[in-house]
């Protein structure tokens, strides 16, 4: 198929900007010498990265990563689901940043005795479309304080993740 001059083919793109992608880098934290900032850092594939998210979540309390969930699995639906447990505190679906479909999520607990009360009750159990899966989380959530020069690092390393080898 040929195309003359002033015909053009577009093509439109499947992204969609969200306003989270207009924001500037300045909304970074600016750090003096001296100062210092509560973060969780995480390791992974010889890498470190920050990752304030997990500040909101309480290291002392028990954890279940929800697995196989449905799209229209919402905080809300999982509150619902296990607010009959009485040391139930929250929970949090994390969603595919483009499509916005759900992956999974996690469910927190002060104790121990709801925790392991939910994963018999509720593993394999259909909450939304599917039945889910629970399992322990393996994350493990440290608060650290860190100073100026990690806080560079971890910025300088930011900037730069998109850049090739």
């Amino acid at each position: 198929m040929s195309y003359s001059g002033d015909q053009t083919l577009n093509q439109q793109s499947a992204y969609v900007p969200t306003t989270a992608s207009f924001k500037s880098k300045s909304t970074a934290q600016k750090m003096n010498k001296g100062d210092k900032r509560k973060t969780v850092l995480r390791k992974g594939a010889g890498q470190q990265w920050e990752d304030p998210t997990l500040l909101d979540w309480d290291p002392s309390h028990y954890r279940l990563f929800v697995g196989n969930i449905s799209n229209d699995v919402t905080e809300q639906l999982l509150d619902e689901t296990f607010s009959k447990f009485k040391s139930y505190t929250k929970s949090r679906v994390v969603r595919d940043k483009i499509s916005n479909k759900a992956k999974y999520g996690f469910i927190a607990f002060a104790d121990p005795e709801d925790f392991l009360k939910a994963w018999k009750e509720f593993d394999g159990k259909y909450v939304g479309n599917r039945p889910i899966t629970l399992t322990k989380s393996q994350t493990k959530i440290n608060h650290n304080e860190i100073g100026y020069r990690k806080s560079s690092q971890l910025n300088s390393a930011k900037k730069n993740r998109h850049q090739p080898y």
